[in-house]
């Protein structure tokens, strides 16, 4: 696969110094800021989305729909090192250099660079955390998605990946997100939910209000219960609420 990104005519290689060449002419202080973003900005951004995501829904809706959104936000970072851990194999197989060692002129933004080019790390752990959200959060998936097609244009942009180099990690990402989350729900909402009934601890999963709001309504997924009249010691028309 190396062999075929050798010839200029390639679009692969034609991309890669269109989007490149932005870099050369971009003023020096855009190109640190795209190394940085490209580097850890989106990656620190999309961290703050979970954690965002995390305490939203955390503070609405039933004690369930904590339960459920929460295994989904713990299998996005799960997903993510799953894939990086598949891309090791992949990488030492296909043995694909980085551009900048067989492209003349590229603007090279990130020094030392010496490893293998496909896949991106960075594009599939981007869209591995991506696609993970959106399991747990359409709004807040979508908004991942973004930042994680962004970070693929920055590797292009830095000069330290193809373009398909990116769309391979894209790929591998959403593979890994998507074909093993109804596996990973199922191991991980049980222990989420027994996470959720456990005290202090629980206020990981729903908050204080969410949880007394589903105990004065009988019970941890927020169904109430039938309320019973009272015969004892109580007026005729009052009824006893479930604890």
């Amino acid at each position: 696969m190396a062999g075929l990104a050798l010839d200029g005519s390639n679009p692969d290689v034609s991309l890669l110094y269109d989007i490149n060449g932005l870099a050369k002419a971009a003023p020096t202080w855009f190109d640190r800021v795209m190394e940085f973003v490209g580097e850890f900005g989106i990656m620190f951004a999309m961290v703050l989305a979970v954690l965002w995501c995390w305490w939203s829904v955390r503070r609405r809706g039933t004690t369930e729909d904590s339960v459920t959104a929460v295994a989904g936000l713990v299998w996005a970072p799960l997903a993510a090192g799953i894939a990086l851990l598949i891309n090791i194999p992949i990488r030492g197989f296909v043995e694909r250099p980085r551009p900048f060692f067989d492209h003349k002129g590229l603007e090279v933004l990130v020094q030392g660079k010496t490893d293998f080019s496909f896949v991106s790390d960075h594009a599939t752990m981007a869209m591995a955390i991506a696609v993970g959200l959106f399991v747990a959060n359409r709004k807040f998936g979508l908004v991942a998605i973004v930042l994680a097609l962004l970070e693929g244009f920055c590797r292009v942009y830095m000069g330290v990946h193809y373009p398909t180099d990116v769309i391979g990690g894209f790929a591998l990402g959403t593979a890994v997100a998507l074909l093993l989350a109804p596996l990973a729900m199922m191991l991980l909402t049980p222990l989420v939910g027994a996470v959720a009934r456990a005290g202090v601890v629980g206020r990981l999963v729903r908050s204080g209000g969410a949880s007394a709001a589903a105990g004065g309504q009988g019970g941890s997924r927020g169904i109430p219960e039938p309320s019973r009249e009272s015969g004892r010691g109580g007026a005729p028309g009052e009824k006893d609420l479930a604890a």
